[in-house]
């Protein structure tokens, strides 16, 4: 199948049918239990079909109860009679009526041009709200958008810098294996590209001339070798991990990684003291501090 393109996703695949498998048959012959719901207790209530009656005989069908009294009472409304009041007739004259009927006009024009002014007044404001409201939303998208972007381009800065910060050269992997390997406390996978996958040393062998040695920085160039002689008649080989700037000064030396066949400390002092007299070329790409290596290879009498 496509998706069982490794034997990682085929192990799991499996792993998973067959605890599924046995969870089923788990269920399938214990089954699962439940409780009986507990017998309801209360209060036992005397068997009858009204809120009230008398006796010592519990009948066992229904009984036709005392017919309730009612009284009727009779009330008699007294109606008086209620003479309308006339109002004393008002004469008006001709003159008053147009009078009263052109101000009656007035009033409903003036009322007219108030309405129609406050409705304008509302449209006008509810038109201003509105452009206002679509301005601000696409000042909030634009902001969103911008954040975003930023957001993207300082997460994508920091996966550079964390890979920079590796072993030369690993920035430049494709990243699509997982996992590594390695003798430090940082992720990645150790070792030359080209090299042996069961190899015993994670760099290529030195020259074996005397006090020979070699070196690893990926992308840089030596431009300057140093070599400090031991003080004791010691032979062996001495792998001193460095870090280097980019100005490619040597910021540290760790004499005796791995890949060292001698840790004697007369061969570690002068091992480090040689790793960092070596001088690099400038490269303003370079990680701020690359880890590279130096070995140095001691020879008797020398």
């Amino acid at each position: 199948m496509s998706f069982l393109n490794t034997k990682h996703k085929k192990k799991s695949f499996t792993l998973t049918t067959l605890l599924f498998s046995a969870l089923l048959l788990l269920l399938f012959y214990i089954g699962l239990t439940y409780m009986d719901p507990p017998e309801e207790k209360g209060i036992a209530v005397n068997f009858g079909q009204m809120d009230f009656g008398k006796g010592d005989v519990q009948p066992k069908e229904k009984i036709k109860s005392e017919p309730i009294k009612t009284v009727k009472e009779i009330v008699e409304e007294q109606q008086e009679e209620v003479k309308p009041v006339t109002e004393p007739e008002v004469q008006v004259s001709a003159e008053e009526k147009a009078a009263e009927k052109l101000v009656t006009q007035e009033n409903e024009e003036s009322i007219l041009i108030k309405q129609k002014q406050e409705a304008k007044r509302k449209a006008d404001a509810a038109a201003k709200k509105a452009t206002a409201d679509a301005a601000r939303k696409e000042q909030q998208r634009v902001a969103a958008e911008k954040a975003e972007t930023e957001r993207k381009r300082k997460a994508e800065q920091a996966k550079r810098d964390k890979v920079d910060n590796l072993f030369g050269g690993l920035a430049k992997s494709d990243g699509t294996a997982k996992g590594g390997e390695g003798d430090d406390n940082k992720a990645g996978d150790k070792g030359n590209p080209a090299g042996d996958p069961y190899a015993t040393s994670y760099y290529g062998t030195p020259g074996s001339g005397s006090g020979g040695s070699g070196y690893g920085l990926s992308g840089r160039k030596l431009l300057k070798k140093g070599q400090v002689k031991q003080q004791c008649n010691e032979e062996g080989r001495v792998v001193v991990k460095i870090v280097v700037d980019r100005n490619g000064k040597v910021l540290s030396a760790t004499a005796g990684v791995k890949g060292t066949t001698n840790n004697d400390p007369c061969l570690l002092k002068p091992a480090e003291a040689t790793a960092r007299l070596h001088k690099w070329n400038l490269d303003a790409n370079a990680p701020s501090q690359q880890v590279g290596f130096v070995v140095v290879n001691f020879k008797l009498g020398e």
